[in-house]
């Protein structure tokens, strides 16, 4: 179910998108609600100095211009190095932080990564739900049977949601291009990925997971619900490029 109750919300600008984190319970204007919101974010922006590529002294841009070599670099570089790998491996390929050129981007596992990690930082009490959404996907973390209504964006409106998710615990992510354009290349051509879907989004026990299996889905195509049954527990939802909702086995009958 959902709930209604006391709110607060915070909002930054990091990794170049607006982040937001609504908590919602009695103990939401509290000194240690504040003090976690404020933790998460000090947690975003340590990251993104860390593996921003648009930052010029940032460590993973240093590595991609060869001034610093892997095994030098600070652990949690080299830690998502290995995640990205086996990103790979589970996806056969779909997911590779590999672009065309050859140069390693994290960049693709690095937000849901970051965001999964600082979510640490939120008190779970019976009291207290949270909400944090990183330019759409979220992390959700509710107590009893509580849950949030997490809105699907529509890939032909993003002014609007096309379908809404009740989700009380984990992570939803969705990939495609309406917001980013043509950014997400498929490995196996080393060319754009086509676009088979307009969006795919999965929901699972982690953001991390599912910002890579939504990413790989995508660039399945046709064999999209293969790659969300990789993850124990996901669930994905596709559309179409006429706004048609196609989902997976477990997914709550959309409202169409």
């Amino acid at each position: 179910m959902t709930a209604d109750g006391p709110r607060r919300s915070w909002v930054e600008q990091i990794m170049g998108m607006p982040i937001s984190l609504l908590a919602r319970g009695g103990p939401a204007s509290s000194a240690a609600a504040a003090a976690a919101a404020e933790a998460v974010f000090a947690e975003l922006r340590e990251i993104d100095a860390t593996f921003s590529t648009y930052r010029a002294e940032s460590v993973v841009s240093r590595l991609g211009r060869g001034e610093v070599a892997l095994e030098d670099c600070p652990d949690d570089v080299r830690e998502v190095a290995q995640l990205c790998e086996r990103a790979r491996t589970l996806t056969d390929g779909l997911f590779d932080a590999r672009r065309p050129d050859d140069s390693w981007d994290p960049s693709g596992y690095v937000k849901g990564w970051a965001v999964q990690r600082a979510a640490r930082h939120l008190p779970q009490t019976g009291e207290l739900d949270w909400c944090l959404n990183a330019g759409g996907d979220v992390v959700v973390r509710c107590g009893g049977d509580r849950s949030f209504n997490v809105g699907i964006a529509d890939p032909r409106d993003a002014t609007r949601a096309a379908t809404v998710l009740a989700w009380s615990s984990g992570g939803v992510a969705t990939s495609g291009t309406a917001v980013r354009g043509a950014h997400l290349y498929d490995p196996r051509t080393r060319g754009p990925a086509l676009t088979h879907w307009a969006s795919v989004t999965v929901a699972g026990t982690s953001l991390e997971l599912a910002d890579v299996l939504a990413t790989a889905a995508f660039v399945a195509g046709p064999s999209w619900t293969e790659i969300v049954a990789l993850g124990p527990g996901c669930i994905g939802l596709a559309i179409g490029h006429d706004g048609a909702l196609v989902p997976t086995g477990g997914w709550p009958r959309p409202d169409c």
